[in-house]
């Protein structure tokens, strides 16, 4: 007989994902960037070069908003704009590698923070969590 499936809660996953989420922003480095400046790096480092207008779009944000944070981006050198290879007429943002690299620390300083917080976890409790990372990485795509 198969074993019962336990009961996924949302609501109950929402709560512990917002928490573990602001114990991470607690460990962003200082002076950090922003979380839409983050989130954009991590889109345009993922998805490769965008046009403005879909980067408004995937982040949920207007396009005057866009546009003044890739101005930031690029004044801080962790993006630029290119033409588009296949049509010289469109512009496309793509990350830098100092954009790359800011991201890599970032990833880095984070995962040291949460690295301290596992400390604090039992054997099986650290079990189940890396038991779940596949399951959270595929939602998270």
């Amino acid at each position: 007989m198969p074993a019962a499936r336990t009961a996924l809660d949302p609501a109950r996953l929402t709560v512990a994902v917002e928490r573990v989420f602001s114990l991470l922003r607690q460990g962003n480095p200082p002076n950090d960037i922003s979380l839409t400046a983050a989130s954009t790096l991590r889109r345009l480092e993922r998805a490769g070069p965008r046009r403005l207008t879909e980067l408004a779009t995937a982040e949920g944000v207007t396009q005057p908003a866009m546009t003044q944070l890739v101005q930031r981006l690029e004044r801080e050198g962790l993006a630029d704009r290119a033409a588009d290879p296949a049509d010289g007429r469109v512009v496309l943002v793509r990350i830098t590698r100092a954009g790359s690299e800011l991201l890599e620390r970032r990833r880095s300083v984070r995962a040291g923070h949460l690295a301290a917080l596992l400390v604090d976890l039992s054997e099986d409790d650290e079990a189940l969590i890396a038991a779940a990372l596949p399951a959270l990485e595929r939602l998270a795509k």
